[in-house]
């Protein structure tokens, strides 16, 4: 899930696409009455929604396709969601199947970025760090990609997902996988500036979810449901349960319009709880 610290837009332009016969649906934003600009003025960014398999080149292949159709469409940011690269059966093969970020892999995504000219989200790789070698664990890195392919940003997930789910049995992330050990700013893209997690209400943020769906393999299933929610909590664009993706615009200056008619952040405890209190900058 990524958070936008930019503004939600005015009007949002919610268009839905079909991908494999699976339906993409849309739902519609309520009016706006802060901003004067029209949507065809503002970036235009694209949420993938993917099912990721053991099988690289056919997943890249699958991601390829809708990062062109998102380009072709015009938007100038596309997310793709945490393990695209892959999901694997067990430990063993999520080990086997890490790169470095210097990888091929990367590679033919820091190609795909350069050819269609948009930027990159890359959710969640599966990366072999500099200490590999040593403890034969891999980072679960967030990618951020220019459209020249380069390397902008990455983040190492801090926060590992233990959990046991009903039907899947447990899954442990941190028995394969090194909890990253910094912060990451936010840093500046076409349609704004990028955090790695936020909640839309609360931090008058405008929070893109990209999903996995589908069977990935015979243990592990996800549900789909890729969404862009506004910060008034509205969701307003929204994957269903297969392979596709959404669209919405984002208004920067209605962002900042509504933060000075809603000073939320006025409204912290920074007596309380320190820098935490403070906005983003």
């Amino acid at each position: 899930m990524l958070g936008f610290i930019t503004r939600p837009p005015h009007q949002l332009l919610c268009t839905g696409y079909r991908l494999l016969r699976t339906p993409v649906l849309c739902t519609q934003p309520r009016p706006r009455t802060m901003s004067s600009s029209t949507s065809w003025e503002l970036p235009l960014v694209a949420v993938c929604q993917v099912t990721s398999t053991p099988n690289k080149q056919e997943n890249f292949k699958t991601c390829a396709e809708l990062v062109q159709e998102a380009a072709r469409l015009g938007a100038c940011l596309a997310f793709l969601p945490e393990a695209f690269d892959f999901i694997a059966r067990n430990p063993a093969e999520t080990l086997l199947l890490s790169e470095p970020l210097n990888g091929d892999l990367l590679g033919q995504y820091s190609q795909l970025a350069r050819e269609c000219g948009i930027w990159l989200s890359l959710g969640g790789f599966h990366e072999r760090g500099q200490d590999w070698e040593q403890n034969q664990k891999i980072y679960n890195c967030h990618v951020l990609l220019n459209s020249k392919g380069s390397v902008v940003a990455s983040y190492r997930k801090t926060h590992l997902c233990d959990v046991e789910i009903p039907g899947q049995g447990p899954m442990r992330e941190s028995n394969y996988t090194k909890p990253g050990g910094t912060l990451e700013p936010p840093v500046k893209t076409p349609a704004g500036k990028v955090l790695l997690r936020a909640r839309a209400i609360e931090s008058q943020c405008y929070v893109i979810a990209a999903a996995q769906c589908g069977r990935h393999h015979e243990t592990r299933a996800s549900y789909g449901h890729s969404m862009v929610v506004d910060p008034w909590g509205t969701v307003v664009a929204r994957c269903s349960e297969g392979p596709g993706l959404c669209l919405a615009r984002i208004d920067l200056h209605f962002l900042q319009q509504m933060r000075q008619h809603l000073p939320v952040f006025q409204h912290r405890r920074p007596d309380l709880y320190g820098s935490l209190g403070h906005p983003l900058s």
